[in-house]
């Protein structure tokens, strides 16, 4: 063995045990997965309504293909946040939710997702465009664009056609916040949504 070959294997091991201490240094941070699910409030009609509503897939806007949070900067541009996350996709977890809140309005008979046997007077269907949070306005923001259709032969003729837009107070910079007022955001698109559908289909019934 040379004596150069030498020095670098005796090296080796303080060099590791150098990194090994910096590395144990570094700070582990966990990521957090959090619900999208607002609750919806108590029912607001009769219960018993009539009518079948099928809601298919909410669609993901450009920047809500993924689950991180998104926060709005200075400049414009946006964060998607590695450590907290939503639970489920916003599109997805939207879906349910709206799904949710018409069921809990008590204004029909039924509300189903795709694959359901029976079948609508109405179908919803729509994309979720914006769910972020914006410290530097304190705000966060929802936007759901909605088609509400009457099924007619094999086709569809449209009843309603709105983009649902709502901001919500945030309280600071923290995972925790960001979350409730994203949620609040949501909600308050989700109760104009359960107004929209009714209105469809009461027209609809007209």
């Amino acid at each position: 063995m040379t004596l150069k070959r030498r020095h670098v294997l005796l090296a080796t091991p303080l060099a590791l045990a150098g990194c090994g201490g910096i590395l144990a240094k570094q700070p582990y941070v966990a990521r957090s997965d959090w619900p999208l699910a607002p609750p919806p409030p108590g029912s607001g009609g009769v219960a018993g309504g009539r009518g079948v509503v099928l809601v298919r897939g909410i669609s993901a806007g450009p920047t809500l293909s993924e689950r991180g949070l998104i926060t709005q900067l200075a400049d414009g541009s946006v964060h998607v946040g590695y450590y907290n996350r939503w639970a489920t996709s916003p599109a997805q977890a939207t879906t349910a939710a709206l799904i949710a809140w018409l069921q809990a309005s008590g204004r029909f008979a039924a509300v189903v997702g795709d694959g359901s046997a029976l079948t609508p007077d109405v179908i919803v269907e729509g994309t979720l465009d914006t769910l972020l949070a914006d410290p530097t306005t304190h705000v966060a923001r929802a936007a759901l664009t909605l088609v509400v259709a009457k099924p007619v032969g094999i086709s569809e003729r449209p009843l309603a056609q709105r983009r649902l837009t709502a901001t919500a107070p945030l309280a600071g910079p923290t995972a925790p916040d960001l979350v409730a007022a994203q949620r609040a955001a949501l909600a308050a698109v989700l109760g104009q949504a359960v107004g929209m559908v009714v209105r469809a289909r009461e027209s609809r019934r007209g």
